[in-house]
């Protein structure tokens, strides 16, 4: 397993040619869906031919150290969804988003904000990264609950992209929060869940 980080309960590795059915799997799940295609699945001829070689492409376009990457339950194994921290690909490198799409049975335990707020500090105290952000729809209150959680500041709202104007509430827009380098030092070291290591 070629690992990436790990957190108290979550192993983070990168994913390789052979995990298309897990994202596959993720992707069919129509809750999980709701506020990204309204629920419709995405095909699965886009996961193997597109989406998973883009992944596997973007390791190698940023040396391993940004991406998607793969959780899984150090307690079992079982894969539990994904988290991404990476640039726009034409953005500055140094301002990467943060995200994150879990498995139905991972919701509501807090391996959501865990994972997340891994990512930051590796981001952060590691990765040497000025600022993260993330959006999600305005009405999808457990990414927004993350967030901010994770101290983030509402930045700005933005508007619905055209292909996900199906969404439920689109009409509100979406949300865009930002937390910098700066931000990140001046809280408490001692924050729950901000052990983790790295490789």
């Amino acid at each position: 397993m070629d690992i990436y980080l790990e957190t108290e309960r979550l192993t983070l590795r990168r994913f390789t040619a052979d995990d298309a059915d897990l994202l596959i799997e993720l992707d069919s799940d129509p809750a999980v869906m709701r506020y990204l295609s309204g629920g419709a699945p995405t095909p699965p001829e886009l996961v193997r031919e597109r989406q998973l070689p883009n992944i596997l492409a973007q390791y190698e376009k940023w040396g391993g150290d940004l991406g998607l990457f793969a959780a899984h339950s150090k307690e079992d194994g079982a894969f539990v969804g994904w988290f991404l921290l990476r640039p726009e690909p034409e953005g500055p490198p140094d301002e990467v988003e943060l995200g994150y799409r879990l498995r139905q049975a991972a919701w509501g335990r807090g391996l959501g904000t865990e994972g997340s707020r891994a990512l930051l500090g590796k981001a952060f105290e590691e990765l040497g990264l000025r600022v993260v952000w993330a959006e999600t729809m305005s009405v999808n209150r457990g990414s927004r609950n993350i967030m901010e959680k994770l101290r983030m500041s509402l930045a700005e709202t933005i508007p619905t992209p055209p292909d996900m104007l199906m969404v439920e509430g689109s009409e509100l827009g979406g949300v865009r929060y930002e937390i910098t380098k700066e931000q990140w030092e001046q809280q408490d070291p001692r924050r729950e869940g901000s052990s983790a290591s790295t490789t």
